[in-house]
């Protein structure tokens, strides 16, 4: 049975239990070129949406007006997308502060901790990531 790389690519999303996915996940469905196309049809399709440079996210339909929208909230999303990177991740100062009674400002959560340099934009409708440096911990 033939089918094409963009049902396969589909079956694959399904099948998985995160909701973002890196381009080095289809590698071995076909070239680079071509899954690249695939997956941007996927996204004109609404089945996903682009996050960042070869990161992409699972969508749903919105209940406001049916566009597609990340399942996830978006700091939910860069977290994973990070942690799938491989870059830990911890809370930054100001949920810290906010967790211990120190502060009752709610953090807006598009602020990461973590613990190396990245270098990565990741954002969605506009809304770009922006990461911190991640305090030791007091001994």
């Amino acid at each position: 049975m033939n089918k094409t790389l963009e049902t396969r690519l589909s079956k694959r999303i399904d099948r998985k239990r995160g909701d973002v996915f890196l381009r080095s996940d289809f590698n071995d469905l076909g070239g680079y070129d071509q899954v690249g196309r695939a997956l941007l049809r996927l996204v004109r399709q609404g089945r996903l949406v682009k996050i960042g440079l070869g990161l992409y996210a699972r969508t749903r339909p919105s209940l406001i007006d049916g566009a597609p929208t990340p399942v996830k909230g978006f700091r939910r999303l860069a977290v994973e997308a990070l942690n799938r990177l491989g870059i830990e991740t911890e809370p930054t100062r100001l949920e810290q502060a906010y967790s211990a009674g120190q502060t009752t400002q709610v953090p807006a959560g598009r602020v990461v901790a973590v613990r190396k340099r990245v270098r990565r934009k990741i954002g969605y409708n506009g809304v770009t990531l922006s990461f911190e440096r991640a305090r030791s911990a007091p001994r």
